[in-house]
């Protein structure tokens, strides 16, 4: 089953219209919409090594304009709905944390957190609440995005072809690898992304967030 998935995932991922799927994702993700494009992006720079870095590029500029989207919520509707649907993600108990982070680090913030697993999403929901420079945000999203999927386009356009041989000739083993990898990397960014104590531990007792 892991196998017809596989194959049936890369022959959508080669579509001629992939890239504008992985534009909307891109897009939807970064305001809110629950599943990340990684995957897709990963899996379409697979399918065509060549392609890897116009793939990245096409996920930073669709998470771009998702970000402004995402300000957009925050800024002129959080309590209309934004409010509500950050609940609905799970992300609620992390808003007033965000919203502290952003407010003490700014653009630095955005950049460090936008490149990691947290949900980019938060962050520009958080952004546009708290009043964040419009030109400062889409600056700092830029920078976020590009690293975040830069690097997958870079390494997929060096060694992608290899990479996908070996995971078609050991399909399990390498799917049971990227698990491990995955979480591990999850981990080591939690324990790494904290910033200075005494702002850490300001934030974390964050309870209530009024607007700028």
């Amino acid at each position: 089953m892991l196998r017809r998935l596989y194959d049936w995932t890369m022959a959508k991922a080669g579509h001629r219209h992939a890239g504008w799927w992985l534009a909307a994702f891109a897009f939807l993700e970064a305001s809110f919409f629950p599943v990340p494009p990684h995957p897709l992006l990963g899996l379409m720079c697979l399918a065509e090594p060549k392609k890897a870095v116009r793939f990245a590029a096409i996920a930073t500029l669709g998470s771009v304009l998702g970000g402004l989207l995402g300000y957009a919520i925050g800024h002129f509707a959080y309590e209309a709905f934004g409010q509500q649907l950050l609940q609905a993600l799970g992300l609620a108990q992390s808003f007033p944390k965000a919203a502290c982070y952003l407010r003490e680090y700014g653009p630095e913030i955005l950049i460090i957190k936008g490149a990691t697993p947290i949900p980019f999403k938060l962050l520009t929901i958080t952004a546009g609440f708290i009043g964040m420079n419009l030109l400062v945000f889409i600056g700092a999203s830029i920078i976020s995005r590009s690293i975040s999927f830069m690097i997958v386009g870079v390494l997929f356009r060096l060694f992608g072809a290899p990479i996908k041989a070996v995971i078609d000739k050991h399909l399990g083993k390498v799917t049971i690898a990227f698990v491990v990898l995955v979480v591990a990397g999850f981990m080591a960014l939690t324990l790494l992304s904290g910033g200075s104590k005494q702002t850490t531990e300001k934030c974390a007792a964050a309870a209530a967030v009024q607007p700028a």
